[in-house]
């Protein structure tokens, strides 16, 4: 699949997708709503329908598929381990997870490393470790440790952490929620110090707020948290979960100010779009907190996982796809920038990932989506007007051209 296909518009076309979608509504939970599009293979930057259409995706997963749809060294990689052993639960040691956590504990410049599965596991596995470091190390009186948090923030939706949401939409509803959270403007650095005080475990923070529209933060912010968190005598979390792996054009976004936090959580793209891995990387002093019993996964560190994770770091280790991530961010923000004041209202863009705001008077977030799967391009809305451009960091030059020019034909036409 390397050039896109025509949409099809019969009749018999749409009735396949159709019927699939409908055969879904009295059987799944509607906590989605998805674009009407059913995805039946997909390889490198293309996934194609039940139909045969093949669509650009621009979306990758929410970054989850960094290294594109069934990435061979990857693909290899678990089918090698399915052959083998897939788990054994952490009752017992594996082959494979020691290689793991030694080579992600070296990309990151930690030392340590607690296997979780999903994104929102890592963050409350961070919330844990966080609050007993605070009562075992800090000396915080039990019970009243605190954890700092950014708005419009986007870490989950467990219950604890929809409890420091700023979305009504992820919050209404699921209460009563857990204490312990202070929720502070993002890039303030100001705020953030006056929220912080003898009970402070912690602060949380997305180095750029994937979810709020791909929201960057001053230069300078992320060092200031760092310098801050380090004065006040608490740790600084930062979840990498959507922003780590190379999608902004180095391993982590927190190293575009040479910025080592306490605990990075790493999901999504660690599974390599093949199984669900997530992570918190920290310093030893403080993941030592967490003893036999106090914590734990059965899935957490399998073998599969843990030798597709280890192929990841491996092609990290190279600095090919950070590389590509920056150099194709260029031209990104090469191909946006005449858009703006041409329906697009503005945008903000790191390595391959945007945030671009779209006139209202063009349409929704929503409808713009819906008008680029028509062009054959799939990327996601966020908020109101607001869509995401992710595409996997193996994208071609002439592949983001395409997108770009779907896009600048939307915009011109109107939804």
């Amino acid at each position: 699949m390397t050039a896109p296909a025509r949409p099809r518009t019969s009749a018999a076309a749409t009735r396949g997708s159709a019927e699939l979608i409908r055969a879904e509504e009295p059987v799944l939970a509607h906590n989605y709503h998805p674009l009407p599009v059913v995805v039946a293979r997909a390889e490198g930057s293309w996934v194609e329908d039940v139909e045969g259409r093949r669509y650009l995706d621009m979306l990758a997963g929410y970054s989850a598929l960094n290294f594109g749809h069934r990435n061979p060294v990857l693909v290899e990689a678990a089918h090698r381990q399915l052959d083998r052993l897939t788990l054994t639960s952490r009752a017992f040691h594996n082959d494979q997870l020691a290689g793991f956590a030694e080579s992600l504990a070296e990309l990151t410049g930690l030392d340590m490393v607690l296997p979780m599965n999903t994104g929102a596991e890592a963050v409350e596995s961070a919330i844990k470790v966080a609050r007993k470091w605070a009562y075992e190390v800090k000396g915080v009186e039990s019970g009243r440790a605190t954890v700092v948090v950014a708005a419009e923030n986007f870490h989950g939706r467990t219950t604890t952490i929809v409890g420091f949401s700023t979305d009504d939409t992820a919050r209404a509803g699921f209460g009563p929620f857990t204490p312990g959270f202070r929720v502070v403007p993002y890039n303030d650095l100001a705020a953030l110090e006056a929220a912080i005080d003898a009970t402070t475990a912690a602060v949380l923070l997305e180095p750029i707020q994937g979810e709020a529209g791909v929201v960057i933060p001053d230069d300078g912010y992320l060092t200031g948290v760092r310098e801050l968190t380090r004065r006040t005598g608490c740790l600084f979390v930062a979840d990498e979960i959507q922003s780590g792996l190379g999608r902004t054009g180095a391993t982590l976004a927190v190293d575009h100010e040479s910025v080592v936090p306490d605990l990075l959580l790493l999901g999504k793209a660690l599974g390599g779009g093949i199984v669900p891995v997530s992570a918190v990387v920290g310093r030893r002093e403080v993941m030592e907190v967490l003893r036999p019993g106090e914590h734990g996964s059965t899935f957490g560190g399998n073998p599969l996982a843990a030798a597709v994770g280890s192929a990841v770091v491996g092609l990290l280790r190279t600095g090919t796809y950070q590389r590509r991530a920056a150099a194709l961010g260029v031209l990104l923000r090469e191909g946006l920038a005449p858009l703006t004041g041409r329906g697009v209202v503005g945008f903000r863009s790191r390595g391959l990932w945007a945030g671009v705001d779209i006139d209202p008077a063009i349409g929704t977030g929503r409808q713009i989506s819906q008008a680029l799967m028509a062009e054959g391009v799939l990327v996601k809305d966020t908020h109101g007007s607001t869509i995401r451009l992710a595409p996997p960091l193996t994208i071609t030059e002439e592949e983001l051209g395409s997108a770009l020019g779907a896009l600048e034909k939307v915009l011109a036409r109107g939804v």
